[in-house]
């Protein structure tokens, strides 16, 4: 039994957003929310002090807190370097997407997780809404037989006024990141579901035309990206991503004897239905050719619908925290964190390689990552002039003048101050 085992485990979160949402729902997991760490002072002051926590604008001295746990909620490319930094003050860390941005990151994360011996998991709460807990046990009872083909979506447009307040400052990470990287949403799932690691990627990219491109505040210009998976069991898996018209979370699979896939329609998931369908020279005993129905949670079915995303929240925070008592690895660890995450880097070094195939290193083990361990190419340095384009336009720096009074106009309306150059 882990020191942990009998006491409420004590968390201090990395942003203040992620704070709110995991005080709401943390008692279900036997965990406290102790400290919040925010550059952003006077909201961290205004939630720490709603909810009665210590408040950090400083993450060493967060860090010093009594607590056991921290869960990173900061931008999306700079995860790893914290999640280190914690591991080596001896606290248990649940990382938000991404797990790093540079495969040199992944490699020094494995590494610092294997040497702290603390719980790391990936907060990926996409794999655990209803319909892809079903999928999971479908596929895992062979009701299709192996994966041979499946696609993952998460396409998420919205109007100008929600992008901008989701993203506040020019140099906020969703104004200046890649289309291929946010790809966790989309392949998480099918992993989960089919227990199977990528090996190789390509990556292409939906540019938008010029005059569409001028209407957008922001500088990357490509509005879809796409990457082609093979995984180790030879499958190929086709994920989509990013904010072309027409909102899609949506996930397929051909398996060996049937396919199974979720159901589109409105709302953020579709209908929350599963789709499973044999064709008639391949039924089994008890099977019929065509059926849909809309599953509900296996278990924890009351914490799960009171959470966000499909319930998704809820299981993260239950998972990390089971993880920290039994002292086990949870399944969405280090290396399945890292693996989904690179394959957006990997895939938007193929962009901007004309399509080119790119092998995906194996980060559970030394020899294969060793290799990786000094690349640092990074799209989404903007302090440096050399730095990969975000852009398959290539370096784009004009911003429209009326589109960023607009945003700062909201930007001052939310209450942000910070840099918006």
């Amino acid at each position: 039994m882990t020191e942990t085992a009998s006491k409420r485990i004590r968390v201090g979160v990395l942003g203040v957003g992620r704070g709110q949402t995991f005080a709401r729902q943390a008692e279900s997991a036997g965990m406290e929310l102790v400290a919040l760490c925010d550059t952003w002072e006077a909201k961290l002051r205004e939630v720490a002090k709603s909810y009665d926590v210590a408040a950090y604008t400083d993450y060493d001295r967060f860090l010093e807190h009594d607590m056991d746990a921290v869960v990173l909620a900061n931008y999306f490319h700079e995860h790893a370097p914290f999640a280190i930094r914690a591991l080596k003050a001896g606290k248990h860390v649940m990382s938000e997407c991404a797990a790093c941005s540079t495969l040199a990151e992944g490699v020094a994360l494995c590494r610092a997780v294997e040497e702290s011996g603390k719980i790391y998991m990936f907060a990926e709460n996409y794999p655990y809404t209803a319909f892809n807990q079903e999928m999971a046990r479908l596929y895992r009872e062979g009701e299709i037989g192996r994966v041979l083909y499946a696609e993952g979506e998460y396409n998420h447009p919205g109007p100008f006024e929600w992008s901008m307040g989701i993203s506040p400052g020019l140099r906020h990470w969703r104004n200046n990141i890649p289309s291929t990287y946010y790809c966790t949403h989309a392949m998480a799932p099918l992993m989960a579901i089919t227990d199977t690691w990528p090996v190789r990627v390509n990556g292409y990219t939906s540019p938008l035309p010029e005059d569409s491109a001028k209407k957008r505040l922001w500088r990357q210009r490509d509005v879809g990206g796409l990457i082609i998976a093979v995984m180790d069991n030879g499958a190929v898996f086709k994920l989509l991503q990013g904010g072309l018209p027409g909102h899609s979370i949506f996930y397929r699979l051909h398996g060996e004897w049937g396919l199974m896939e979720t159901g589109r329609g409105p709302g953020y998931w579709g209908p929350g239905s599963v789709r499973l369908v044999h064709d008639e020279w391949d039924l089994k005993p008890g099977q019929v050719p065509e059926k849909v129905y809309y599953p509900q949670f296996p278990e924890w079915a009351k914490g799960a619908a009171s959470a966000g995303h499909g319930g998704g929240d809820f299981f993260t925070n239950h998972h990390f925290a089971e993880a920290i008592r039994a002292g086990e690895q949870p399944y969405l660890d280090v290396y399945r964190g890292v693996a989904m995450s690179v394959i957006g880097i990997l895939a938007w070094k193929s962009v901007l390689d004309n399509g080119n195939s790119y092998a995906v290193p194996d980060f559970r083990c030394e020899e294969s990552r060793r290799a990786y361990e000094d690349d640092h190419w990074r799209p989404m340095d903007l302090d440096d002039p050399n730095a990969p384009p975000i852009s398959s336009r290539g370096k784009v720096r004009e911003v429209i003048p009326e589109r960023l009074e607009e945003a700062r106009e909201i930007w001052r309306e939310m209450g942000y101050t910070g840099k918006d150059t």
